[in-house]
């Protein structure tokens, strides 16, 4: 692999040594700052070394000291390859030092096969929103059967809170979650409790506010294609080798300075790039290679049901590990919850599709978009079913809403146990959303942090966005730059301990036991298991493994009435038993008959005949 320069800045024996890429510039200074971050007179000037690099040493520098980049005069800018912003995306860069004490010497990863992931906003996830304040929790997510953190975004985006995906210093870890710092002993504390780190990264644009690089150069950017956001990275024009390098650098330094397992890349789809090999095939090698023997997952955000991106590069796919595959919740959304508006259009959520999304993995496999009016999706059942991530809430679904109201909001507890068991009794890679386990309450909204203009008009974009939802009519979309919609959005742990939560959350325990413990819910083939619509509210999923099967009737709605013809099956869960918050009066299996009310899911064991 061609090796990558090093950009920003870093310390180099008793000295730090800066690089600034600044093509079409003719003069670069590295201006340093006190810790009160007003700048210190004079300037270091770099020295220019061809292709637009600058260089400069500054002896007696080390780790913290806060600099900024001066151009042709302009300036001085943040330095985009900072690796810290303790005074916000518009302060100073600081110098880190990347050596920590680390004690995971044992840790080599999660399998894919074995993810079972728990994405979470850290500012929302705990009153203190910190990195270190995850720490306490990190256990009873192991003991819950969470093998893997998916955080959220952290590289520094604007102000003190944000979904992260408005981030402008990608090397740099926000200060309000605690720096650099915070997220190694996050980390590593995660490795100790047997948890996998995976980390949101944005490579499909770069946020408004603290974005300098356009200072440094346009070649950043490209009018050869566009994205929701505007002018896309440049990732195949003039200037691209670098652009590249910029993506690619901050993958590797993730798995290899933070000892991050595994990346999810935010919206592909927009992401650009019509040269060989394609940049998302470039980072997910090079991540791997920077995770130095550890195992290091690639999963990608990407609404098109492109099998090509996690189809092996051998047979001219992109080698990506998996693919967030939305079709699963979309169908369940609209079975359960009977949302019509915008994409849930294209979807029916009968039983029958809702059993071909889960037979395939995804639905549309080319068939033309009622939404778009255009096709979408490839084949998807060639590929492995643990490469498809499926949900039934995430941040968007949640945090898209007008309100950033949960599922628990709209469906019964019946209900919500019926789609959590569809969920982790298949054999594809389940994400859960944080407090997803005891059905939180408490909104995901949509908070930003921006300057006041930008900020006002986020707001009346955020409110004329939902102007014509007819499930939101009359609602009052929270103002997304009021600090108390943001304070709204954390999580309150009190819920856990009233009985309608506690109920939720044994059922989640007790699935997520049954998939990590039972050896036909380990079995993750695609010939390992089928699935299949028994009438119009009832389908059956049988999970086959060398000794029994387990076989899971799923009750969408009313009554379930079937023989197995195996009197010697065994009842292993059943979601409405009182344990579970249920309010069954009688056993739902009796001598291989199963009868029950839905919504509702039994979990019987047979033996392979």
């Amino acid at each position: 692999m061609k090796a990558i320069r090093t950009m920003g800045a870093w310390i180099e024996g008793d000295a730090v040594r800066f690089r600034v890429w600044a093509p079409d510039h003719d003069r670069v200074e590295i201006v340093t700052y006190g810790e009160d971050g007003q700048a210190i007179t004079g300037a270091l000037p770099a020295t220019p070394t061809g292709g637009g690099y600058f260089e400069a040493t500054a002896p007696g520098l080390g780790a913290g000291a806060l600099y900024k980049v001066r151009i042709d005069g302009e300036g001085p800018f943040p330095d985009p390859y900072s690796r810290a912003q303790p005074l916000g995306v518009h302060g100073p860069s600081a110098v880190d030092d990347p050596s920590f004490a680390w004690t995971d010497a044992g840790w080599k990863g999660v399998a894919l096969e074995d993810l079972v992931l728990y994405e979470v906003h850290v500012g929302t996830a705990t009153p203190e929103g910190t990195f270190e304040a995850l720490i306490p929790r990190l256990a009873e997510l192991r003991e819950l059967g969470i093998t893997a953190l998916e955080i959220m975004p952290v590289a520094s985006f604007p102000g003190e809170r944000g979904w992260g995906y408005d981030g402008v210093d990608l090397f740099a870890p926000s200060a309000a979650y605690g720096g650099p710092a915070g997220l190694r002993r996050l980390v590593d504390a995660a490795h100790a409790a047997g948890l996998g780190v995976l980390l949101d990264c944005v490579y499909n644009h770069f946020g408004p506010d603290g974005n300098y690089l356009r200072a440094y150069t346009k070649r950043y950017f490209t009018e050869r294609h566009k994205t929701p956001w505007g002018d896309a990275v440049n990732y195949d024009g003039e200037g691209a080798e670098q652009v590249r390098a910029l993506a690619i650098s901050n993958a590797e330094m993730w798995v290899r300075d933070f000892h991050i397992d595994g990346l999810r890349l935010d919206a592909t789809h927009a992401i650009l790039d019509d040269t060989e090999p394609h940049i998302l095939r470039e980072i997910a090698e090079r991540a791997r290679a920077a995770g130095g023997g550890r195992r290091v997952v690639v999963i990608a955000e990407d609404s098109l049901n492109d099998a090509r991106l996690v189809t092996p590069v051998e047979q001219g796919g992109h080698g990506l590990d998996g693919v967030w595959a939305d079709d699963f919740h979309h169908e369940l959304r609209v079975c359960f919850a009977g949302d019509r508006d915008g994409y849930f259009e294209d979807h029916e959520g009968t039983a029958e599709d809702i059993a071909a999304t889960i037979r395939k993995g995804w639905i549309y496999e080319g068939q033309v978009s009622k939404h778009s009016g255009k096709p979408r999706g490839t084949a998807a059942e060639p590929l492995p079913p643990p490469r498809f991530v499926h949900c039934i809430q995430n941040h968007d679904q949640i945090g898209n809403r007008a309100l950033g109201d949960r599922l628990g909001e709209t469906v019964t507890q019946a209900a919500y146990r019926t789609m959590s068991a569809l969920l982790l009794i298949t054999p594809y890679t389940p994400l859960l959303f944080m407090g997803q386990e005891w059905n939180a309450r408490t909104p995901f909204q949509y908070f930003t942090d921006h300057n006041a203009e930008l900020g006002r008009l986020v707001t009346e974009g955020r409110r004329r966005e939902f102007q014509y939802f007819t499930s939101f009519s009359g609602a009052e979309v929270p103002d997304p730059q009021d600090p108390r919609t943001f304070q709204r959005s954390k999580l309150d742990f009190r819920e856990r301990q009233r009985p309608e939560h506690a109920g939720v959350l044994a059922w989640y325990r007790e699935l997520l036991g049954l998939r990590a413990a039972h050896p036909a819910l380990r079995r993750r083939g695609r010939g390992d298991f089928s699935v299949e619509a028994i009438s119009p509210d009832a389908i059956r999923i049988e999970r086959r493994g060398d000794e029994t099967s387990v076989i899971a009737l799923v009750a969408l709605r009313g009554a379930l009435a079937v023989d197995l013809g195996r009197p010697e099956a065994r009842a292993l869960a059943f979601s409405e038993e009182p344990r579970f918050g249920g309010a069954a009066q009688r056993a739902p299996l009796e001598r291989g008959r199963a009868a029950f009310e839905g919504p509702a899911a039994l979990l019987v064991e047979v033996p392979r005949s």
